[in-house]
């Protein structure tokens, strides 16, 4: 069972492939390629889900990782937390306004996620420990 510092290594470093993702897939918009936009963001959907689902199962099947951690890591923790929650909450709603066209819904959503995302990416990256 891995402990809580590689699973948080791990995470740290899924969160910067699946950001080089939405990187892209903003780029994909911005040029004007809705098709690839879309495949991107599913892709990153699927990735991303699937490490909250992982995550949560390796919790359930108790490894603790907060169990090592100082009071001030587990401050940022729970710091990180308040971003990844909601963006990930916010992902099946974007992907359904982006599939179903609902620009009007889908582009403040979009930047309201865009927001989470590079406050979830900090947290996850620079203020997570690294023990």
């Amino acid at each position: 069972m891995p402990t809580g510092p590689e699973i948080l290594l791990t995470l740290k470093v899924l969160v910067s492939v699946v950001t080089v993702l939405f990187a892209a897939a903003i780029v994909a918009i911005a040029t004007g390629h809705r098709r690839l936009h879309g495949r991107l963001n599913f892709a990153f959907f699927v990735l991303t889900m699937t490490t909250v689902l992982g995550f949560e199962l390796l919790l359930r099947l108790g490894t603790d990782v907060s169990a090592s951690f100082s009071p001030e890591a587990k401050a940022a923790l729970r710091v990180h937390l308040v971003f990844a929650v909601p963006s990930a909450l916010l992902l099946p709603l974007m992907l359904w306004s982006g599939a179903t066209r609902r620009r009007r819904l889908h582009v403040p959503l979009a930047v309201v996620f865009t927001l989470l995302w590079a406050a979830t990416v900090y947290t996850g990256l620079f203020t997570l420990p690294n023990e």
